[in-house]
Formats: C-alpha cells, structure tokens, sequence
C-alpha cells in the first residue's frame, strides 16, 4: 500500500472538512428552496471515501454508488462547482442541470452514479467490472451501497456471478446503522452483514470505517486481489452518518445522545488530532485550512447561484424519436 505519509493527512484533513462543510452548505441552501427535490446528506461517512482514494488508480478503477453522492465525484477529480451547480438544476451542472442530487455522474473522472434505485448500482457495478475483465483493461470497480440494500435479491445475484467469473469488483457495504429509517438489528436475524459473503466463499469481512487507514489497508487488500484476477471482495464499512437519510427525516429512531457519542469518533476530528499530536500541523495551521476550506465552499455555492438554468430544449435534446420504432402506431 502507498506509504500514509504527513502529507496524506494533511490532504486527508483538508478534503474531508471540505466535503462536510460542502455537505452542510447544500443543506443550508436546501432549507431556502435553492435545491429541490430529496437531499442525502454524507456527514461523518467521510473516511470511506478519503482511504478508498488513497490506494486507487484513478486513472483506471471505477466507482459506482446510490443516490448518497455529492461528494465521491468531488473526490475523484470532477469541479465540485459542477457538482453543486448540478444540485441547482443549473446547465453548468455535470448533467446540465437534469440529473439533480442522486444522480451526479462523470465518465471522464471514472465515477458511474449516482443511482435512485435502492441497490440498482449493484447489478451494474459488477457489470462494469465484466467489461474491464472482457477488455483486459486491468482496472477496478467500487460499488458502494446501504445496509438497507443489502436485503435486496439482486445482491445475492451479483455475488454468485461475480464469484463464478471471478470480476474485478469490491463490493462495499457503507452500514451506517439504520438504512433509511429501520435499525439493521431488525431487519435480519444477523447484525453482521459481512457474513452475506461467506454463503459465496467471497473474501469479506467488517472495516472500521471511521478510520481512513484502516478503509485505505482493507481496500488496499481488496483492490490488489481484484486486479491480480482472484475475484471479488466483500467490505462491510462500518460507518455512522450524523445527519438524517435524508432532508425530511424526521430521525424519530434514534436519540440525540447516541449521535453525541459517534461523534466523538468523528473521522475528520481523528485526522486533526493526529496532526497535531505528531506535529504535523500547527492550531494556527488548522485554522489556514479551515480558511481555505470555507472560500472553496463559497466559490461552489456562487458558481451555482450565478449559473444559468439550462435552456428548455435540452430537456428534448437528451432524448431520441425513432420514426420506425415496433409496435406502435404512428399514424392516429
């Protein structure tokens, strides 16, 4: 694995303070109506995507999420203007304003979606994984879903093929505790979903994923087994969001204690504490970052506010008429 470094934490610190305050900034403007439609937040997920990055080649490996994704592309090289002009609806967006929140995308930058459809990526990401293995194209894909959909059948579909042809995909299970609502404690007989794997004989087994290192040495692991041709893996990140499922969750399900103390284990305050105490940063250091941090945030938010909305026939332009299109009638 690539050496963790006083550098890697000191972009580790930066990226993931500008995710969350890039994160609170889009539920502040949520609040105002400047962003319509359904909002999921990714507060306090952070270490999955700062240790997924570190061991990846991203100018080959791919990734492929559900509708939680505003901050993954960001990562993954695309403008986080685009991103949020993208929440706007505005035609600077990545998807000139039609994909909205669950669906930012960027085939240039390698990130697949972005998908509404509750462990519909699953499916695909191992398809995309078959398409690199076809070609020898010798790349990597990450396929992050929720512990709510992993009680979908389409994952024990995927497992048994990508286990029979052996793809090159890690299959990561972001188990943030209750999936949209529902505690995991009641929605299997077992709370340890890492166990799905083993009715596969599928390398897998449960992460501290409020931890960037101990994501980057799992994944590490996992993504070297994929490119060498073993197969795939099965990672169950144990995460904790602070915020809702969504803008309108209520969060009846859970007490205001218990978010208290996750957030003592806050992965971007670790990386903070590490910095200082090896000296790797100074407070006064801190506070440069945390500068820097807030006038990128500002920048987004500016960029889409200043965007214009795309023009109405890009809605028709995404679209196609076939005239000899079967079955049916073109002449009423």
């Amino acid at each position: 694995m690539k050496k963790i470094t006083k550098e890697t934490y000191l972009n580790w610190y930066e990226e993931m303070l500008f995710w969350r305050k890039f994160e609170d900034k889009l539920a502040q403007v949520y609040i105002q109506q400047k962003v319509r439609g359904f909002l999921h937040l990714y507060n306090g997920q952070e270490a999955i995507l700062a240790g997924s990055l570190h061991v990846m080649d991203l100018s080959k490996d791919k990734m492929i999420t559900a509708y939680r994704n505003h901050v993954q592309p960001i990562g993954m090289g695309v403008d986080p203007k685009r991103v949020m002009a993208e929440l706007y609806g505005k035609g600077t967006g990545t998807s000139q304003g039609l994909g909205g929140s669950m669906h930012i995308f960027s085939k240039e930058k390698g990130f697949y979606g972005g998908h509404g459809i509750v462990g519909g990526q699953i499916p695909l990401g191992a398809g995309m994984a078959f398409g690199d293995k076809y070609h020898k194209r010798e790349a990597v894909t990450l396929c992050f879903f929720g512990d709510g959909a992993a009680r979908q059948g389409s994952l024990h579909e995927t497992f048994n093929m990508a286990m029979l042809w052996k793809l090159p995909v890690v299959f990561c299970v972001e188990n943030n505790g209750y999936a949209m609502g529902t505690s995991v404690a009641r929605t299997a007989n077992h709370e340890d979903i890492w166990k799905l794997g083993l009715g596969y004989e599928m390398p897998c087994g449960p992460v501290d994923a409020m931890n960037p290192v101990a994501v980057a040495e799992a994944m590490d692991e996992a993504i070297d087994r994929a490119r060498r041709g073993d197969g795939p893996t099965f990672l169950e990140l144990k995460t904790y969001r602070y915020r809702g499922h969504s803008m309108s969750d209520a969060q009846h399900y859970r007490t205001k204690d218990e978010v208290a103390e996750y957030q003592k284990i806050d992965p971007i305050t670790q990386v903070k504490d590490i910095l200082l105490k090896e000296g790797y940063a100074t407070e006064d250091d801190i506070k440069v970052m945390d500068k820097r941090v807030k006038e990128r945030v500002a920048e987004c938010e500016k960029f889409a506010e200043e965007s214009p909305f795309p023009e109405k026939n890009v809605m028709y332009d995404v679209v196609y008429d076939q005239e000899d299109y079967p079955f049916l009638p073109h002449k009423l």
